[in-house]
């Protein structure tokens, strides 16, 4: 939770403090890969109020299931602890220093590192973005022949707070155990870099957008999707009808740090297109074209998916002209399917 601001004459809150590269860790995609290739559904609720219901998810003989704390879901917000974790933790290994799932935070930091203010409010809702973060648990099942196994783990294994004397004292600094799940995925660097105005967005579901479309869009040059798929995987409880709507709000303003975002109405899909401030823009790279059966070899390697589909994102994708363009294809489509089974 954080600070309404009160000026809305400008989509993006106040730049409150300066800062450095963010890092987010992606761990959904890092740990259930093997899992759930696809699983991409939200951990974290988009919601002001506190949601206690449990959410649960199937892809196939696979499911996911995330159940809150009395205190309510971990919220987007709440996840900037982690976000700050991480950070702090990549830093470590970028500098060769020896690195921990227990993370010391000085809770002024965190507040200017979120672009929080530094009121006696904020430091409260730290902690209670601590009590949720711990309470949230995940648990999924793993299938291997005819056995099934289910494990159940959490965003944080324990925290602890030290606050001046009193109740109502500030809090000084606070301690946090990452899970196992999440500081495996830190050891792998499955990690991807936000923009600096991550933090700027006041709203909690143009924050999952942005991280939706950062990880999907990526380095690539655009990434489409339907406005139904954008409401499922972004967590929003909204109505479609309010999704779109939504959606279309922010299209208005392309505010979005990376990516500008439009709406094809006649479609009903939401475009993201790299503005190419966080890296290079893409560049579309000159690729002979491909031999009829080199269609056929990409159907068999990726079956369900539009085979003219896949080349678009393929020739959207590559960087340079590989010496084998009808084998580099279709490894593209073995890889696609692998990473996201059939559509």
């Amino acid at each position: 939770m954080v600070t309404d601001n009160t000026n809305q004459k400008s989509p993006l809150l106040p730049d409150r403090h300066p800062q450095h590269d963010l890092f987010i860790c992606d761990v959904a995609d890092a740990v259930l890969k093997d899992v759930m290739q696809h699983m991409e559904h939200p951990f974290y609720s988009l919601s002001k109020k506190p949601e206690t219901v449990v959410r649960r998810y199937r892809n196939g003989n696979h499911w996911l299931e995330i159940t809150p704390s009395v205190k309510g879901l971990a919220t987007i917000y709440d996840k900037d602890i982690l976000i700050y974790c991480i950070s702090q933790i990549m830093a470590k290994k970028k500098h060769g220093e020896e690195i921990s799932q227990r993370v010391r935070i000085n809770s002024r930091d965190l507040l200017i590192f979120t672009n929080r203010g530094t009121s006696g409010r904020e430091y409260l809702s730290l902690m209670e973005a601590l009590d949720r973060l711990e309470g949230t648990r995940i648990r999924t099942n793993i299938v291997t022949g005819t056995e099934e196994q289910s494990d159940s783990f959490g965003l944080i294994d324990a925290s602890s707070i030290k606050r001046k004397h009193g109740i109502d004292g500030r809090l000084l600094w606070c301690e946090v155990k990452l899970s196992d799940w999440v500081f495996n995925a830190i050891e792998k660097q499955e990690v991807l870099t936000l923009h600096r105005d991550y933090f700027r967005l006041r709203k909690p579901l143009e924050r999952r957008v942005y991280e939706l479309a950062r990880k999907h869009c990526g380095q690539q040059r655009t990434w489409k999707i339907t406005i139904g798929k954008l409401l499922l995987k972004s967590g929003s409880q909204s109505p479609e009808k309010r999704f779109r709507q939504m959606i279309k709000e922010l299209v208005a303003h392309d505010h979005l740090p990376d990516y500008h975002v439009a709406y094809d109405d006649e479609a009903d899909m939401v475009i993201f297109t790299n503005r190419g401030t966080m890296f290079p823009a893409p560049v579309q790279v000159d690729v002979k074209t491909l031999k009829p059966e080199t269609y056929d070899l990409g159907r068999e390697a990726a079956p369900g998916w539009d085979i003219h589909h896949l080349e678009a994102e393929w020739r959207d994708w590559i960087m340079e002209a590989p010496k084998n363009a009808d084998a580099a294809f279709v490894g593209f489509c073995k890889k696609w399917f692998e990473k996201r089974g059939s559509p």
